[in-house]
């Protein structure tokens, strides 16, 4: 099956718009050398397919971030990703655990939305944690911030290795508005029958087939979901620039160089002295 991607579609004539991702290869790459705990990286994983649901619903072109904060053993946990689907995450824990679920796991606390269109202001948007799942706490800042009906089922498979995200909406485009809602609650229906096996071994064309076969489905083209990580040698430069040229020069003279490791994909930047002369000779 193809992997990796997210698919949009619609119902021919009815007021109701849909998505499903499939994540194998690019949540794998994220995840990789972190060793988080079982119930983590499954949580992680919902938040990775409900981020790539949220940035196509949402039609903007920028950036979005998507993060988890409360009072239990995850610190936080966070995905970054953008309108061409490059998405990346983390997960930072204040205690090990072997917890599973968002309540046990995040405890009270929020769901901040953070959006960065390439043109226009910054938007943030807050949701308490008051549901038991990712998607029933999405499915909540739909109703609130954008009122619009909306319902999302996050996946993972057995290993948390793969994650994957159905989405129904419905579209307010017609008069009818008793029509509109019967369309979504009947769409919510069919969608509500996926199964685990069936969403990571098929193709999402032949299971939108299988879910909706009664109905005409108008696919939209695949669009490609790839994890990135953004750090780069420039931007720990431009960290390490922030401090004062005397505090650089006693960390050299104490460590030797000034090492940074990106809390996302774990690569570390190391820079001497001679790296940072031109820090260390500024005014």
């Amino acid at each position: 099956m193809t992997t990796d991607v997210l698919n949009r579609y619609i119902f021919d004539e009815l007021h109701v718009r849909g998505e499903m991702v499939q994540l194998t290869d690019s949540f794998q790459q994220m995840v990789a050398n972190h060793n988080y705990p079982a119930g983590v990286q499954a949580l992680l994983g919902e938040l990775v397919a409900a981020t790539c649901l949220l940035t196509a619903t949402l039609k903007f072109e920028g950036e979005i971030t998507v993060q988890l904060q409360g009072d239990g053993p995850i610190g936080y946990l966070a995905v970054n990703g953008n309108h061409k689907q490059v998405m990346r995450g983390i997960a930072k824990l204040a205690e090990d655990t072997q917890a599973e679920g968002l309540r046990d796991l995040v405890g009270k606390g929020n769901m901040v939305i953070t959006l960065r269109p390439e043109s226009g202001e910054p938007y943030q948007g807050i949701v308490a944690l008051e549901e038991d799942t990712i998607a029933g706490c999405l499915a909540h800042y739909f109703e609130v911030s954008e009122q619009i009906p909306t319902k999302i089922w996050l996946f993972s498979d057995k290993l948390n290795t793969k994650v994957a995200g159905a989405l129904v909406q419905l579209l307010p485009d017609g008069e009818d508005k008793q029509k509109q809602l019967d369309d979504y609650e009947h769409f919510c229906q069919l969608t509500e029958t996926i199964k685990p096996e069936e969403i990571f071994s098929l193709d999402a064309e032949e299971l939108l087939y299988r879910l909706y076969h009664q109905e005409k489905v108008m696919m939209f083209d695949p669009q490609q979901v790839t994890y990135q990580c953004t750090c780069s040698e420039q931007k720990c430069l431009n960290a390490i620039a922030q401090i004062e040229p005397a505090e650089i020069k006693s960390i050299l003279e104490e460590q030797g160089n000034i090492s940074m490791t990106c809390d996302y994909c774990l690569t570390t930047y190391t820079f001497d002295e001679q790296q940072l002369a031109g820090l260390l000779n500024a005014q």
